[in-house]
């Protein structure tokens, strides 16, 4: 028989500042995708943030509660019917450990591949769920957001001037996309109140390795990113928007003028946070190197390697690593 036991608080990392009276920072770029001007703005918002909220999306309410309301049925189920679902190896249920490097946080998750790779009968186990149903709600969820991010992505490209507007959408597009979607649940933590304003990290500091990662939560705060004067600033929550992240592939296709943003999630002690993200990633044997239009009159920064290459090396190593540094060239 195998034992779950709970780890203590003392197991996970923590940060020492104060969350009490979480200070939101309210200057985040919103990007209206309805309007003429919107990719003017992304691009600033990339240069200055990399990172940034998006409204009139046209993803679809209903799409969303649907894949909400399952992910709330399976993450509600007790922890061993869960654990029928896992391990994560890498797609599946995971509980607590984040990769294969010691990291671990206050999180609980389903990796899952979106092409055919990750198959759902991992879920038909688990009491109470139903993997069709699950596989449904994922499905048309990834599409629509899919669609919202390759047209994101293509008025990035118009508001930097490159032709075929396309040059980045069609990784996405692409039938052997290796993207991914995540789903994570941050638990409520009421022992964090007796750290004496510490607080306890949900997800750790990181960037995301992919071209662009698409984020929607519910209405419980968390996130926090890290701007350029190395300040970690709250994201207001917002259930009805979507927030970008600019990853790692995108800021060397943009040879450093798009930085890839560091953010991390914290615990809240009285309500659980459900997060969505889907990553969009090229396919494997697609080689990543800074576009030449973007590079006439100065150096690249970057040396080529493919997302293959780069993926395997991201994976072994911390969260909080600087994963691109072994690819910068010494200029």
């Amino acid at each position: 028989m195998v034992v779950l036991t709970k780890p203590t608080i003392d197991h996970f990392p923590i940060v020492k500042n104060s969350f009490k009276s979480p200070s939101f920072f309210n200057d985040i770029p919103v990007i209206d995708l309805s309007k003429p001007d919107s990719k003017n703005l992304i691009v600033n918002a990339c240069e200055e943030f990399g990172f940034f909220k998006v409204i009139n999306h046209d993803v679809p309410m209903e799409i969303i509660s649907k894949l909400e309301s399952e992910a709330i049925k399976f993450f509600s189920s007790p922890l061993p019917e869960k654990l029928k679902a896992g391990p994560a190896d890498p797609f599946g249920y995971g509980n607590k450990k984040i990769g294969q490097n010691g990291d671990i946080g206050w999180v609980e998750y389903i990796l899952l591949s979106t092409n055919s790779e990750f198959n759902y009968q991992k879920f038909s186990s688990v009491l109470g769920v139903n993997p069709e149903n699950i596989r449904a709600a994922v499905s048309d969820y990834v599409s629509a957001v899919k669609k919202m991010s390759c047209e994101i992505l293509e008025m990035l490209a118009e508001g930097l001037n490159i032709h075929p507007t396309n040059v980045f959408s069609k990784l996405l597009m692409d039938e052997k996309s290796d993207s991914v979607f995540r789903l994570n649940h941050y638990p409520p933590c009421p022992d964090i109140q007796e750290l004496n304003a510490k607080n306890l990290i949900g997800f750790g500091e990181h960037t995301d390795p992919q071209i662009i990662s698409v984020l929607r939560s519910n209405n419980t705060s968390g996130l926090q990113i890290l701007l350029k004067n190395g300040h970690w600033i709250s994201v207001p929550s917002d259930q009805n928007s979507f927030f970008i992240n600019v990853g790692d592939s995108l800021q060397v296709m943009t040879n450093g003028r798009f930085k890839s943003v560091k953010h991390r999630v914290l615990t809240n002690s009285v309500k659980s946070r459900l997060s969505m993200i889907y990553f969009g990633g090229p396919p494997l044997t697609e080689k990543i190197a800074p576009l030449p239009s973007l590079i006439e009159g100065t150096d690249s920064l970057y040396k080529e390697f493919t997302w293959f290459e780069y993926k395997k090396s991201a994976y072994k190593t911390r969260l909080a690593d600087n994963r691109l540094v072994r690819f910068e060239k010494n200029l």
